[in-house]
């Protein structure tokens, strides 16, 4: 998996899942060629790989050996940890929406890796403990509507949206978008606390921590759920219920597409030329999940942008590790934490490889991008449940 010897590093997971869900164990080599996966050798895997064109070498038992040897001193920085079963995945997303809407979805068709799709009615009636591994489409808990009303209130689009969203509101019970969302947001809290893995994105991130962190406050104004905001809102959030963020200030204007101060989008002046995170190293014998989560060809990846580009590093929980970051500005990129007995990863951005996403952009081609270092880490996430669970030393 390194950057010279592998074609297709994405469709590389692909084959790592479809081995493991044939009931094959797979040693995944934290920072052995950057994170290279060691497979059985079978003509099926043989055959797959040459299928969809993923590089692979074929070892002699003795130079197996010998690789697991030097990974296991104590003198490197390497771990060979065992990957046992395929994850189950869900990408909670409405219906109607396009694959290239949401990089999750669009990596996991590349790579094929499958999955299914829920959305509020699944997840309020408990279809989430059916999965392992949970990915929040770009969705906006706060019952803002995406906070689009300034640009495309006007827009068909954003008309049958909201009316959509009204209507299913309505039909499982609730009085406002706002309060069935935060109680699907709850639902996906109760989720992860009990041992469920959840990936995020984009203004996932950031609306799903506001959204939790604003129960039973009003922060929504007339035009999103037809009554005023509770005065003085501000100061009734509880940033002891969020997962990764705090002492953020909500943005009450409507008509600013922005929802907190956490976002750095209009906050960051770099130029695309020069807009690159650098991930973290860890010590893979001793902090191997973020070290699986890190994994990667090059320690630089290319920035891209989105409504939640990346986080304010002062308004990030203490216990959360920042693992990527954008040396000009201090922001944080790609950030994982621990919540209960489960685990969640924001990465922020839209699309790692269409710098500056926009509604109606044509859709990523990632036929042209089989290599790419952004899409590499939402895959590091997909297999990140099929680990061996070790007892964390830190």
């Amino acid at each position: 998996m390194d950057a010279d010897s592998q074609k297709n590093h994405l469709k590389a997971y692909g084959i790592t899942y479809w081995t493991l869900n044939k009931e094959l164990k797979v040693k995944w080599l934290l920072n052995y060629r950057g994170g290279s996966f060691l497979l059985p050798d079978t003509e099926a895997i043989q055959r797959e790989c040459q299928i969809r064109g993923v590089s692979f070498e074929i070892l002699s038992n003795s130079k197996t050996e010998s690789i697991l040897h030097e990974i296991s001193s104590p003198s490197k920085n390497m771990e060979a940890v065992v990957l046992e079963k395929a994850p189950k995945i869900a990408v909670y997303t409405p219906d109607g929406k396009q694959p290239w809407d949401d990089a999750v979805t669009m990596v996991l068709k590349y790579a094929e890796i499958p999955y299914e799709t829920v959305y509020d009615e699944e997840v309020l009636n408990d279809g989430l403990l059916a999965f392992d591994w949970l990915h929040l489409h770009h969705e906006d808990f706060t019952g803002q509507f995406g906070k689009f009303y300034a640009q495309y209130r006007a827009a068909s689009w954003y008309i049958e949206e909201k009316k959509a969203a009204e209507k299913l509101a309505e039909r499982l019970g609730y009085n406002k978008v706002s309060q069935e969302k935060l109680a699907v947001a709850l639902k996906i809290r109760n989720y992860v606390v009990g041992g469920g893995f959840m990936f995020a994105m984009c203004s996932a991130t950031d609306s799903f921590d506001i959204a939790l962190s604003a129960e039973g406050v009003d922060i929504c104004e007339p035009m999103f759920d037809g009554d005023g905001s509770d005065a003085a809102y501000q100061n009734k959030i509880d940033y002891n219920k969020t997962f990764a963020f705090t002492n953020f200030t909500l943005e009450r204007s409507p008509t600013t597409y922005e929802f907190s101060s956490i976002d750095m989008t209009q906050k960051r002046r770099i130029p695309k030329t020069s807009d690159y995170f650098s991930l973290m190293e860890y010590s893979a014998k001793w902090d191997p999940i973020p070290t699986m989560l890190c994994q990667n060809h090059t320690a630089l990846v290319k920035g891209f942008m989105g409504q939640t580009t990346s986080f304010t590093r002062d308004e990030i929980k203490s216990n959360v590790l920042v693992m990527g970051e954008t040396k000009v500005n201090g922001e944080a990129k790609y950030i994982h934490g621990i919540k209960g007995k489960g685990f969640f990863t924001f990465y922020g951005g839209h699309d790692p490889e269409d710098y500056q996403h926009r509604v109606g952009d044509a859709k990523t081609e990632l036929d042209l991008h089989p290599t790419s270092p952004g899409y590499r880490l939402i895959l590091n996430n997909v297999l990140f449940p099929a680990a061996k669970k070790k007892k964390q030393k830190t």
